[in-house]
């Protein structure tokens, strides 16, 4: 109902969900939000509030940008898949062992990939010179780049664009998540009392999260 699921997928073909309930997750950010607001006023008014919360405000609310693109246009943004619509090459890329995204943002990142991706004749061509001209050519240029990167490891590819400086990330499954030392080393996996969990990512100078009341086990409360 909100829109989200218009704006997201392939142009070509349905609407998708989003991978988490996202509606649900951003209510709770925002009723948090809310409550801390509600505290704050209360120091100058010395009430209370009752703060009315709905799942669809919110929802339509995060469309953010793409409620302007329509405000500002009258025309409803399109599905534009897993590619940037007005910057290129900027989208998923496929692996020999999965995918990564590859995000550049200007003219000499991209001659930095073609150049690392053995395509040096592709970096000063004039219909990929400039970005207007990519994003005319995209198909073409896309097609040419995907080629090259399906030769390659995740790994491989990531560690080359690192060291060129070309903007690149893994696209993760959950087992690769939770392996990554990054989010080993800011302690996001938790256990307690056996029960396996996520941490919350707020972190405060002066303060630690207390972790000592494990998620409640199937029918604990009956």
């Amino acid at each position: 109902m909100s829109g989200l699921m218009s704006i997201t997928g392939e142009p070509d073909g349905a609407p998708q969900r989003a991978g988490v309930a996202i509606t649900d997750i951003f209510t709770g950010v925002y009723a948090t939000t809310a409550i801390l607001a509600a505290v704050h006023q209360r120091q100058t008014t010395g009430l209370g509030q009752h703060i009315d919360m709905a799942l669809l405000d919110v929802a339509v609310s995060v469309t953010a940008n793409q409620a302007m693109n329509y405000l500002t246009t009258g025309t409803p943004p399109a599905r534009t898949g897993n590619y940037h619509p007005n910057l290129t090459p900027y989208q998923v890329f496929d692996c020999s062992d999965g995918h990564i995204i590859i995000a550049t943002g200007n003219d000499g990142q991209y001659q930095r990939l073609c150049a690392l991706l053995g395509l040096a004749d592709m970096a000063m061509a004039p219909e990929f010179l400039k970005n207007t001209n990519r994003v005319a050519n995209r198909e073409d240029m896309i097609a040419r780049l995907m080629a090259a990167t399906r030769l390659r490891s995740k790994a491989d590819l990531l560690a080359a664009c690192e060291a060129e400086n070309v903007p690149a990330g893994p696209i993760n499954d959950l087992r690769e998540v939770f392996d990554d030392p990054q989010v080993q080393a800011r302690g996001m996996q938790i256990e307690l009392d056996g029960i396996p969990g996520v941490r919350s990512p707020i972190r405060m100078s002066d303060a630690d999260l207390s972790l000592r009341r494990p998620s409640p086990k199937l029918g604990q409360a009956n």
